[in-house]
């Protein structure tokens, strides 16, 4: 920049705190009255970053006002020259004073009203369970703890039934409850029920809206997502801003099929209104969307009415299932741009074993079409399908595959169920559930059974899992190259690009959790089209679904996934950070006791 310029920002009587920084970071000129920030002028040839704490390369237009920084007891948003300097490199900063904008913000954000709501999961089981004494015993003591927790944040408090509660409280206590974590989820986990599983608490937390009304509304949807991603949580929504608190226990099984027969009666009476059926998975199907498309296919032949499984690409773990369905010419199945020229208002769109929209073959289907079904095992994301017409979304389950299984059983003779239908099920709940080692309940095996009575084999199933040498050998190289951290963490990364990346990075995740000492296990590998495909799975000591949210995947508490833009070894180190920074914040907590 020209020194007369230089010298023209230097003297300027303009009443606002200027300096120019170069592209070294170096201050080489200021205002005289820069001395309101820093109390002195003299700040020619200092490091910029120093002394503010922002660094040069975000020093551009976007961030302007972003950071704020606090001297001699004022606040400063650090402002950038919308001209963002001259061919030099050298910027012009600005140190605009927002204090008093800075106080008015932190009293709205300490006075504003956030609306809290608390169910008590479980409770109609537990009640159902005990003897009467017992539980009025119990759910006392879950009372009493939630109304000291209340009293303590200074908050009104109204019972709306037995299982819920309503709470409004000032925004500075969220933030004091934010810090520990939310304790008051442990508090009652550890109470002695008498029976085989815990009370837990959901709580659905709104902030922030226009209006009570809508700060209201978010915290009734908050809940819902704490409930259907399998309760024992937290979920602060405020705005399009979603957090995520706790989550520590597995949802819990509650043996009753009763829920399971109406939905499948339900499901048929919607295939028999309409005039066909799609029935779509996830991207790159695994074996428990295609498996559960199957079944789907199954019940839509009973009612008489035409289905199509809509499926585009296949990977190689796939191709000799799929192979079969095709070659048997018994099915149809349609691309995306098939599924599309033949659905309307009348076609009954089934989606398996996801609800998220992104993650459709097709997301477009769900704009054509009012009439949706939803069946899905997964945790509830922050984007879902809003509003289908049925939905059975069941977090205890252990597949969507053990899902449509239950369904069969009441709508179809055992007999009617082909075998390769019925090991393509099997094989679904085998993958989901690591051979049956993990998130498996009765159900899983009552499940596994009726399909082996059905005319499943165990060997042809196994013969699904087969894979070629190259990836038997990348896996080999990842669990060899797997590094060890604190805690019991174990992370690798799959060299290359793999079409059955995310197939080979879950096995890998699953034979280093078997490790000794291993607590959790993160793998990361790139598929063919360069997308870094994430697996995380855990003992359940770590959540390492709240680990993958943060990426923008998700799952379960002790299996979860993602597929992100960056480079595997980068997602690894991140997701390192992330594990840190929670351990950090438990120590914290742990402190605070």
């Amino acid at each position: 920049m020209k020194k007369e310029v230089l010298d023209r920002i230097a003297s300027s009587h303009i009443p606002i705190p200027m300096c120019i920084v170069n592209k070294s970071g170096k201050i080489i000129s200021a205002n005289k009255y820069i001395e309101q920030v820093f109390l002195y002028r003299d700040i020619e040839d200092q490091d910029f970053f120093a002394l503010t704490g922002v660094r040069t390369k975000d020093l551009t237009v976007k961030n302007n006002g972003k950071y704020v920084i606090e001297r001699n007891g004022r606040r400063f948003a650090v402002v950038t020259d919308p001209g963002q300097g001259d061919e030099s490199g050298d910027i012009i900063v600005f140190f605009r004073d927002v204090t008093l904008l800075e106080e008015l913000k932190q009293r709205y954000d300490s006075e504003r009203v956030c609306i809290c709501r608390i169910n008590i999961d479980n409770y109609d089981q537990f009640q159902d369970t005990v003897e009467p004494d017992t539980g009025m015993s119990v759910t006392g003591k879950v009372d009493r703890i939630i109304r000291v927790w209340a009293a303590d944040i200074s908050a009104t408090l109204d019972k709306i039934k037995n299982s819920l509660y309503v709470i409004y409280l000032h925004g500075r206590y969220l933030d004091t409850i934010t810090k520990s974590r939310f304790t008051i989820l442990d508090e009652v986990r550890k109470i002695e029920t008498g029976t085989d599983f815990p009370l837990s608490l959901s709580i659905g937390i709104g902030v922030g809206g226009d209006n009570i009304a809508e700060t209201a509304d978010y915290s009734v949807a908050a809940l819902d997502l704490a409930l259907g991603r399998g309760g024992d949580q937290v979920v602060v929504k405020e705005g399009n801003e979603i957090t995520y608190y706790g989550g520590k226990t597995q949802s819990i099984d509650t043996g009753s099929k009763g829920k399971s027969r109406m939905i499948a009666h339900a499901l048929c009476k919607l295939i028999e209104q309409a005039d066909r059926v799609l029935i779509m998975g996830h991207q790159h199907a695994d074996m428990d969307s295609f498996g559960s498309a199957l079944g789907i296919y199954r019940i839509c032949m009973f009612c008489g009415t035409e289905s199509h499984i809509v499926i585009d690409e296949v990977s190689d773990s796939m191709q000799a299932v799929y192979n079969q369905v095709r070659d048997t010419q018994v099915y149809n199945l349609a691309s995306t741009e098939k599924a599309r020229s033949i659905i309307n208002g009348d076609t009954l769109l089934v989606v398996v074993d996801t609800q998220r929209p992104s993650y459709l073959e097709d997301p477009q289907l769900l704009n054509m079409t009012d009439r949706i079904v939803v069946i899905d095992h997964h945790r509830r994301a922050e984007d879902y399908i809003e509003n289908p017409t049925l939905s059975y979304i069941e977090t205890y389950a252990s597949s969507a595959a053990e899902l449509v299984t239950e369904m069969l059983q009441y709508v179809i003779p055992k007999k009617s169920l082909v075998k390769l239908e019925a090991e393509a099920l099997l094989a679904g709940m085998t993958v989901d559930t690591n051979r049956f080692a993990v998130k498996t309940g009765v159900r899983t095996f009552e499940a596994a059974a009726w399909l082996r009575r059905a005319g499943a084999d165990t060997t042809e199933v196994k013969r699904f899992f087969q894979t070629d040498l190259s990836t038997f050998k990348v896996r080999a190289r990842a669990i060899a190259n797997a590094n060890f951290y604190e805690g019991g963490i174990a992370t690798s990364v799959c060299e290359g690009k793999n079409q059955d990346a995310q197939v080979i990075n879950a096995q890998v995740a699953d034979e280093l959790i078997n490790i000794k000492g291993v607590k959790a296990s993160f793998v990361a590998g790139r598929n063919e089209s360069g997308v870094t495909c994430v697996s995380a799975r855990s003992l359940g000591e770590i959540n390492v679904q709240v680990i993958v949210e943060k990426i923008g995947g998700g799952g379960h508490l002790n299996t979860a996934g993602a597929q992100v833009g960056e480079s595997p070894q980068v997602t690894i180190n991140k997701l390192l950070e992330l594990l840190n920074k929670e351990k950090k914040n438990a120590g914290d907590i742990e402190e605070d006791r």
